[in-house]
């Protein structure tokens, strides 16, 4: 079977992929914005939360690590279900992808404001999350290697910003460390009452996805120097690195705040904490440092964007008129510059006229039927040899895949229950893209959708 062209500039280093993929999971972003709700549910033990999740989030990384080794392709989660769990489900996968991303650009965009209204409140409106999509849309036409610095030199600032909360919590530790397994919720009068195990484990699932992105390493592999060995290790030094920017500041924020009921109650704990414990001037300067770590989250995952759907092109998924353009890479910049300004307009669309609350309904399951359906892709791969050509293998296979469908269930079970309204709509992108594909590519499989081999780069 024919390989792929290697079009895409294959001139990143495994660091430089690595500050990519942590800018697109943004650590810092994930301590001011899920965090708290963590808080807010289980007071102390949301550190416990963090903990589990990291212990799941390994075995996560595990499938990824696999499967972005035997099949190290720009498509990322589409690639993988395509060649293991057979073409339609591969292009449901992708319309699940490119939508829901297209979204949580919106949603991660539309939340600059809050914390650039810190130092200026000219600066809280919906046009301020629309212009840093059209910025970064500029940005990530750019050289990937000359977005590999832009977002690392920002991925400095938004771990300078978690590094400060840690610092600032060492140095007034003032409750012991039972408070870390102690789950609790706030209750009247501000006190603090006692909580179920059961919802320790609930708020388990909101932390994983708090740690989400690692996987993202996959979307740059054709641009990565000796990909097929080095985006596992990408994968695993990323969610390393994000355990560690997430829980560290956490634990000491819970040991070092003033009060414990007062940062359970707080709608905002970690700006409360820093107001506490730091002033108003930290209190700003970290804000600004949130809203740069939002920026940067926003370059990254346009850059990611624009790669899946220029694969999608290059996979001849769409009527030459229009699959032509996106399939092509700028001669110069070596970067798909015609599908990354198409996202990146979506986008900007999508944040101006979609209201914030269906934004986030709409984006709510994604992830969940992602990891489901990266997991099966994982145990099956493996199960029938489409991933023989790894040169990463998964240690006590097939524990890892097994333990992520049994987690993902659960977390199903639980999405329903709250509300089943994200989980339809994610459902509803995966049977579009499923008709899709038996509409028009599935006639047409002779030249449409046939999923060349990857370039091997070794």
């Amino acid at each position: 079977m024919p390989e792929y062209a290697q079009d895409l500039k294959r001139s990143l280093t495994l660091r430089e992929n690595v500050m990519i993929t942590l800018s697109s999971v943004t650590p810092a972003s994930s301590v001011f914005i899920i965090v708290p709700a963590v808080i807010a549910g289980l007071g102390g033990a949301s550190a416990l939360a963090f903990a589990v999740a990291a212990v799941a989030g390994v075995f996560m990384a595990y499938c990824y690590a696999e499967l972005s080794s035997a099949f190290p392709v720009t498509g990322g989660e589409y690639a993988f279900a395509a060649r293991t769990l057979g073409r339609a489900t591969g292009f449901a996968v992708f319309t699940l992808t490119l939508v829901g991303t297209v979204l949580i650009l919106g949603v991660i965009a539309l939340g600059t404001g809050d914390y650039l209204g810190v130092a200026w409140s000219a600066l809280s409106g919906k046009w301020v999350g629309v212009a840093v999509l059209l910025v970064t849309t500029g940005v990530a036409v750019l050289n990937i290697r000359t977005n590999a610095w832009v977002t690392g030199l920002f991925l400095v600032i938004e771990l300078v910003a978690v590094a400060v909360l840690a610092v600032l919590g060492l140095t007034h530790v003032s409750r012991p460390v039972s408070t870390l397994w102690t789950p609790q919720a706030a209750g009247h009068g501000g006190t603090l009452h006692a909580v179920s195990w059961g919802l320790v484990a609930s708020f388990t699932a909101t932390a994983l996805f708090a740690y989400n992105g690692y996987g993202t390493a996959v979307y740059f592999s054709e641009e990565t120097r000796r990909a097929t060995r080095m985006i596992g290790r990408a994968i695993m030094v990323s969610l390393a690195v994000t355990v560690a920017a997430e829980l560290i500041p956490l634990v000491f924020v819970l040991l070092g705040a003033p009060s414990l009921p007062a940062l359970v109650a707080s709608p905002a704990p970690m700006n409360a904490f820093l107001l506490a414990r730091g002033g108003p001037v930290v209190n700003v300067l970290v804000s600004l440092g949130i809203a740069v770590a939002i920026f940067n989250a926003v370059i990254a995952i346009m850059l990611q964007a624009g790669r899946l759907l220029f694969a999608s092109a290059r996979d001849r998924s769409w009527p030459d008129v229009v699959g032509g353009p996106l399939g092509r890479v700028h001669p110069r910049l070596r970067t798909p510059v015609a599908a990354t300004l198409v996202v990146g307009v979506a986008a900007a669309l999508v944040a101006w006229f979609v209201p914030l609350r269906v934004l986030i309904i709409a984006t709510g399951a994604n992830v969940t039927l992602i990891y489901l359906l990266v997991g099966l892709s994982a145990l099956v791969g493996r199960a029938r040899r489409r991933t023989a050509r790894a040169a990463y293998r998964m240690p006590a296979w097939p524990l890892p895949p097994l333990l992520v469908l049994a987690i993902m269930a659960y977390v199903i079970y639980e999405s329903l229950a709250a509300d089943w309204v994200p989980m339809a709509v994610s459902l509803g992108l995966l049977a579009a893209g499923y008709l899709y594909y038996f509409a028009y590519l599935h006639p047409r499989r002779a030249d449409r959708w046939t999923l060349p081999d990857p370039v091997h780069d070794d």
